[in-house]
């Protein structure tokens, strides 16, 4: 069962409340530099990023900010400043749809209630993220290190500031880099309190250990019912990380499925290039357009059962291989028509369906 949160809107986007879970991503390009800034966010809503969250360092990267919520109305675009309460405002005067602060360091209570009541007014909500990087010093000494129960007590602390502050609309995130203690820290958060969260690790790493923390943290969480939005973060392409949020999503059924590729480790049985084929069906399955379950597999053993349960299928032997589609055999192909078959078949069922395929 879902944690019921505050509900929210972010640029047209419901968050919390029972809303469905968002996936977010955070632009890598120069802050200043609006063309990389362009193409990137056009390629992050491409990859399916609902909302894209700006690193907004000074003034000159704030009507920068401005610019591109011009140039991308119907995106919900982020602004996350530190240390600076005038770029705060200004990016809620660009027009940004939230802001994602530290209460700590944006200049004191006096300069904090200007930007909470701003926000309050523009109907921009704010998120209070903690990482176990940066907790106050206070916390750390007590508790002996950023355990979860310091990562709790400081989000809801600052989150508290702001409300207090003028600006009720509040996100959180208690970000650290092991799983356990980002689990528990949220879990903390959840317990205390009813404002939306905002999930992810900090420091997560490059995409293979990165992918599987994510998967870890955010799995458990969602699956326990916490969590409004996420936000994978790893050392890559900023696509690779909203790739990633969405089949999270989908795995766990949060979201409608999109297309399903299904293909088998490989092992000595294996007599064809399956990884190479494996490489050059996957982009097929955006082109086509619909969700599609599609099942490439290596050898006779789990391959024909695999093949059959699938929308579209290949069982491959040696330099030959069955297609299936919906659970029968329509052909028997030699391997370089491997690629061209599955294609048809897919097209093929892309048509039944009303869907002209993008290819």
């Amino acid at each position: 069962m879902r944690r019921l949160s505050r509900r929210m809107v972010v640029g047209g986007l419901d968050l919390g409340g029972g809303a469905p879970v968002s996936v977010q991503a955070m632009a890598k390009s120069d802050p200043r530099d609006p063309d990389a800034l362009a193409r990137e966010i056009e390629a992050l809503r491409a990859a399916g990023a609902q909302m894209v969250r700006l690193a907004v360092p000074d003034q000159e990267a704030a009507r920068v900010f401005g610019n591109l919520k011009r140039i991308f109305p119907s995106v919900p675009l982020v602004a996350d400043v530190h240390f600076n309460a005038s770029v705060a405002l200004a990016c809620i005067y660009e027009g940004a749809d939230k802001l994602r602060i530290n209460p700590g360091n944006i200049g004191g209570p006096r300069r904090l209630e200007e930007v909470a009541l701003e926000a309050s007014r523009a109907g921009v909500p704010i998120r209070v993220g903690v990482n176990s990087g940066s907790l106050e010093r206070e916390l750390l000494e007590r508790y002996g290190g950023p355990v979860p129960q310091a990562l709790a007590e400081s989000a809801l602390r600052n989150a508290r500031l702001v409300e207090e502050a003028g600006q009720p609309d509040v996100v959180v995130s208690v970000k650290a880099s092991s799983v356990p203690s980002t689990v528990e820290a949220y879990r903390l958060v959840a317990q205390g309190s009813d404002y939306p969260l905002h999930l992810g690790l900090t420091g997560a790493g490059p995409p293979s250990r990165g992918a599987a923390k994510s998967c870890l943290a955010l799995g458990i969480l969602l699956y326990q019912g916490i969590g409004d939005t996420i936000r994978v973060s790893l050392t890559a392409d900023a696509c690779e990380e909203v790739r990633l949020g969405r089949a999270i999503l989908e795995a766990l059924e949060l979201r409608p499925p999109g297309p399903d590729l299904v293909s088998c480790p490989t092992c000595g049985r294996c007599r064809v290039d399956l990884k190479g084929l494996v490489a050059q069906v996957e982009p097929l399955l955006v082109e086509v357009g619909i969700p599609l379950k599609v099942a490439v597999m290596g050898c006779e053993v789990n391959g024909p059962g695999e093949a059959r349960e699938a929308d579209v299928g290949l069982a491959a032997g040696k330099g030959r291989g069955a297609i299936f589609r919906k659970g029968r055999i329509v052909r028997t192909v030699p391997e370089e028509e491997f690629l061209p078959a599955l294609r048809r078949e897919m097209e093929a069922l892309a048509l039944e369906r009303g869907v002209s395929p993008q290819s």
